[in-house]
């Protein structure tokens, strides 16, 4: 059974090892933090193998090097994102997969957030890591793609089982929570999710991994085909609805 470690790093990321007890070998998801990344291995005996990156922003790719350099692991990124990643050994596209032990994962595209994004989905495991392109209840912002690249990335992870616990990179719910009750005001799924992150960041805990199913009846950017979504922010397509979504928030 594969193991998951999941722990803070820099101001808001979420530090990521995968463990296969069986063979021995450990996965980081990306690298933002080097020394982090060492100690949180080291401290459970485990030797990181591989790193996997899911785009090339310094917060999830700049620990690399280092890792490497003291741990001789090979280094997987997106394909079309290597000429600015450290150190990659391999680069990896939309249905390609990585081994760990026996576990498969399976690469997808994701891309949006950055033009080459990918995520990672293990579905013997069900998990799946999936950087910033999904946060609970809300997306990465749009700094490279299009609205449209950018939609039919969030339908390849909706499309996932509805138990499929994703690991995002960074603990933003609070305030994705606070969007999304603006963007769906009378939806009681999300309302009641809200009230559950509220809780849960006033002691002091995360809200990260998220439930797949959980994301499909909440949180908006994963419901812009949504009738009542579509009529509220303007009556338009699926991508259209997205996109002005996507705009409202980045001036939320």
């Amino acid at each position: 059974m594969l193991q998951v470690h999941q722990f803070p790093c820099l101001s808001d990321n979420y530090g990521y090892l995968l463990h296969d007890p069986a063979s021995g070998e450990t996965a980081a998801i990306d690298t933002p933090d080097a020394a982090v990344y060492l100690a949180e291995a080291a401290a459970r005996g485990w030797r990181i193998t591989q790193i996997w990156n899911t785009h090339w922003h310094p917060d999830h790719a700049g620990g690399n090097a280092a890792i490497k350099a003291a741990t001789g692991c090979t280094i997987a990124a997106p394909a079309g994102e290597i000429d600015r990643i450290a150190g990659v050994d391999r680069g990896v596209g939309h249905g390609d997969g990585l081994m760990l032990g026996g576990f498969t994962a399976t690469v997808i595209d994701v891309g949006g957030h950055t033009s080459g994004h990918v995520a990672y989905h293990l579905p013997a495991a069900g998990l799946a890591f999936v950087g910033d392109a999904l946060f609970a209840l809300g997306c990465g912002r749009m700094f490279e793609g299009t609205p449209d690249q950018f939609w039919a990335s969030l339908l390849r992870l909706r499309a996932l089982p509805a138990d499929t616990l994703l690991h995002c990179a960074h603990e933003y719910t609070a305030s994705n929570a606070r969007f999304a009750l603006h963007a769906d005001p009378d939806n009681a799924a999300l309302q009641a999710y809200a009230a559950e992150v509220a809780r849960l960041r006033a002691d002091g805990r995360p809200t990260v991994p998220m439930a797949l199913g959980r994301e499909i009846a909440a949180n908006p950017f994963l419901r812009a085909d949504d009738p009542v979504l579509a009529t509220r922010w303007g009556g338009g397509s699926p991508v259209e609805t997205f996109a002005a979504l996507r705009r409202a928030k980045d001036s939320f």
